[in-house]
Order: structure tokens, then C-alpha cells, then sequence
């Protein structure tokens, strides 16, 4: 046995302590948790929630799809698609729209809403929590949804959210078990304090609610400057995330909070700007292998009016969204049933652009092939978590992922550890 000039015992002791640093960097960082992320989120105001949304919601899109970009080569001239794509998109859309539209909801009680009074607001919070219960009973409720509360920069604003969850979730609840993937979102938020009183709140209503404990669970919404560099100088999102104490599901950017509150002019608060770059860096370096996922915000520039107007803002989204999933966010906000449209032609365009490549550099790492690219195992966790992902949204069918990879979704599971 080859001899070495250190005493094995001496290195035990010196490497004991970092046992400590092991346990918790486990415990931060457990990794992505497994299961479909979807690929938007769709906010719509409280008062405006009826049980057709989501019918209502694909309706329209598929309308928007059939006035403005009927054809195939109408849908890739007006979004620039490569011809060999644009039929397999133009078809898949339509089939999107008309099974699932919306992906996930989020019924809007802040900035959306407004402040209508608090009966209104009482009984909005009681009705849309008695369609959700409609929805889940009947087995059409979209796969994810939840609230966005109002914030607490004011107590007054505190009091009405907290009213707010309070009434949605005993009314929900009184009517049946809670749907699977329910999620609170919490806007504006500006301290760790914050986060740490709603997180008290969410422990209160699981007890009086006869819930599991940690079954309450948010996002905080990325919209302040706050949120990002704290009064100290330091990053505020990974102190966000421990006083999360396990509930935090996901970061979610608000761009047009996010840019005023950054002093930019009117011309200027788009997600393309470099602040909007900068926080969204924040963001994936704070929430890296902590198992919260990210999403980007939204563009207010609506596909409406005439077909000049619904052609540049299908565009303005279009781009949007492909550049958001080059940056690795792969979620978004939609506020407009038309958005749909270029919210799945961008996303599926995305996966299968690549699909042919990422499939040959995922078989050369299986094979252990070699070649001119030499990829690392977190790549190919990423290449196989890219296939799921289009599996998810359906840009790609199981026969089709099996034929380019090689590979079952239980194998890219085994692959990619979800």
C-alpha cells in the first residue's frame, strides 16, 4: 500500500468540523423537489374570477389564434418561426389552448384588484374560494393556482390581506380539502421581518384549519429594491428564503415596481432592461439548489385592438418569453387570454429548436461516447430536466423525447433527480 506523509487520524480531526458545513448546506440546499413547474402564471383580478375563467381564457386565445394567425404561415410570419416548425407549433397551440390554457392561476386581490371596500372584498374572497372548490370538485381546475394577498407596507393593507387569506381559506376549506398546488402570493415584500410575521400567520390558520403543519406555502414576489440589497448592503432573498422556514415555493420578478422603484423613466420599465437583468441574477444565484423555483414578470403591452396591435404585442411577448428562457427562467406572468398564444409558440419554439441537439450531447453522456463535447454530469442534469420540462407543456411527446434520446421519462427522471 502506497505510503503518504499524513496521519489518516490527524485528517479526521482537522476535516471534523466540517461536518457542520455538510449538514448545512443539505438542509439549504436540497435541490429541485421534483414535479411539473408550469410555464406561466396567469393573474386575474378577483372581481373579475367566474366559473368559465378558464373555458373563457382558452376560448378567446384560440379566437385570437384563428382571427390573427389562422394559418401556420401566418403564425410564423408575424413571430419569425422557421417554416419546419411552424406547422407542429401552430397545431399544438391550438391543442394546448383547447385542453389546458391555463397552467397556473393566481386570483389577484392586490395591485389588480384595488381597493373596493371590505364587503366587496369579503365577499369576492368567499365567492372565488367557492369556485376553486367548484373547480377541484369537478376535476378542471387548472393544475396550479392560488391568491396573490395585498402586501404589508401599510397595516392597513396588512389587515386586509390577512382578512383576505383568512376568508378564502376558511371558505375553501369548509368546502372540501385543499387543491393540490394551492400557493399564496406575497407582493412588495421589503424586510425579513415581513416574511417572518406571514409566515406566523400561515402556522395560526393551519391550526384553527385542523391543516398539516408547513401545508401553507408562497411566493414572495421580487419587486422592491428591498428585495433585492437589504438596509445593510446585503442580499435580502436568501434571508428571505430561511424565514421562509420551508414554505417558500418560488421567486416571482415584478417588473414594473421593480424598474419605478429603481428610478426609471416610463420608456424604460421592460423586462429587457439591464436592471431588471441584474435582480434577476439576484435571484437565481439566491435560490440555486434550495428547491425555489423562478419565475419572470410580465410585459404590459397587450395583444389588443386591431390586427396591427395584436401582431406587435404578440411579438413584444413572443420575444420576451424566449428571452426569459435563454436566462433560465421558465415561468412568466400572462395578464391577457391572447398572451397564450406566444406564451406556448415561445415556449414550444424554445424545445424544439433544440431538441435535436440537446439529444445527441444527452446520448453521447450516457454512452459515454466522448466526441467534441465533453459534458459534465450537472449538464447532463440540465440537458434531461430540459426534456422533461417539454414533456410537461407539451412541446414534446413521450414518442418523440423516446425517439431522439434513447430514453423513457423515467430514465431522464433517474437522470435529472427529479
Amino acid at each position: 500500500m502506497p505510503r503518504g506523509a499524513l496521519d489518516p487520524d490527524a485528517v479526521r480531526a482537522l476535516t471534523a468540523r466540517l461536518s457542520d458545513v455538510d449538514a448545512r448546506r443539505a438542509a439549504r440546499h436540497p435541490g429541485d423537489h421534483g414535479g411539473r413547474q408550469p410555464v406561466h402564471t396567469c393573474y386575474v383580478p378577483a372581481g373579475q374570477v367566474g366559473e368559465d375563467l378558464v373555458l373563457d381564457w382558452g376560448s378567446r386565445a384560440l379566437a385570437a389564434l384563428r382571427e390573427h394567425a389562422g394559418t401556420p404561415g401566418e403564425l410564423a410570419a408575424v413571430l419569425d418561426l422557421p417554416d419546419g416548425l411552424a406547422p407542429i407549433i401552430h397545431t399544438r397551440i391550438a391543442a394546448k389552448l383547447a385542453a389546458e390554457p391555463i397552467e397556473d392561476l393566481r386570483i389577484d386581490f392586490e395591485d389588480g384588484y384595488g381597493a373596493p371596500g371590505d364587503d366587496t372584498e369579503d365577499a369576492d374572497a368567499e365567492r372565488t374560494a367557492l369556485i376553486v372548490a367548484g373547480w377541484h370538485r369537478d376535476g378542471v381546475a387548472p393544475p396550479h393556482l392560488g391568491l396573490r394577498m395585498k402586501s404589508f407596507d401599510t397595516a392597513a393593507l396588512r389587515d386586509r390581506g390577512i382578512r383576505t387569506l383568512d376568508v378564502f381559506l376558511s371558505t375553501l376549506l369548509a368546502a372540501g380539502p385543499p387543491p393540490p398546488g394551492l400557493v399564496v402570493t406575497f407582493p412588495k415584500v421589503t424586510a425579513v421581518e415581513q416574511v417572518e410575521v406571514l409566515v406566523e400567520v400561515l402556522a395560526l390558520l393551519e391550526s384553527r384549519l385542523g391543516l398539516r403543519d408547513g401545508a401553507l406555502r408562497f411566493e414572495v414576489q421580487v419587486e422592491t429594491t428591498q428585495s433585492i440589497v437589504d438596509d445593510s448592503g446585503r442580499l435580502a432573498l436568501p434571508g428571505f428564503i430561511t424565514a421562509g422556514r420551508g414554505r417558500v415555493t418560488g421567486l416571482h420578478f415584478g417588473t414594473y415596481d421593480y424598474t419605478a422603484g429603481c428610478g426609471l423613466g416610463a420608456a424604460h420599465q421592460h423586462l429587457a432592461h439591464g436592471a431588471c437583468d441584474f435582480a434577476r441574477h439576484v435571484m437565481q444565484v439566491s435560490a440555486a439548489g434550495t428547491g425555489v423555483r423562478l419565475s419572470d414578470g410580465s410585459t404590459i403591452i397587450l395583444p389588443v385592438g386591431d390586427a396591427s396591435a395584436v401582431r406587435h404585442g404578440w411579438r413584444t411577448h413572443f420575444d420576451l418569453v424566449r428571452r426569459s428562457l435563454e436566462h433560465g427562467f421558465y415561468q412568466g406572468w400572462d395578464l391577457h387570454p391572447a398572451q397564450l398564444v406566444t406564451r406556448y409558440a415561445a415556449v414550444h419554439a424554445y424545445y424544439l429548436r433544440g431538441a435535436e441537439a440537446d439529444a445527441r450531447r444527452l446520448t453521447a453522456y450516457v454512452a459515454k461516447a466522448g466526441g467534441g463535447i465533453l459534458d459534465e454530469p450537472a449538464t447532463a442534469q440540465a440537458l434531461s430536466t430540459s426534456f422533461l420540462r417539454a414533456l410537461d407543456c407539451g412541446a414534446l411527446d413521450p414518442a418523440e423525447v423516446q425517439r431522439v434520446t434513447g430514453l423513457s421519462r423515467d430514465e431522464l427522471r433517474a437522470l435529472a433527480k427529479r
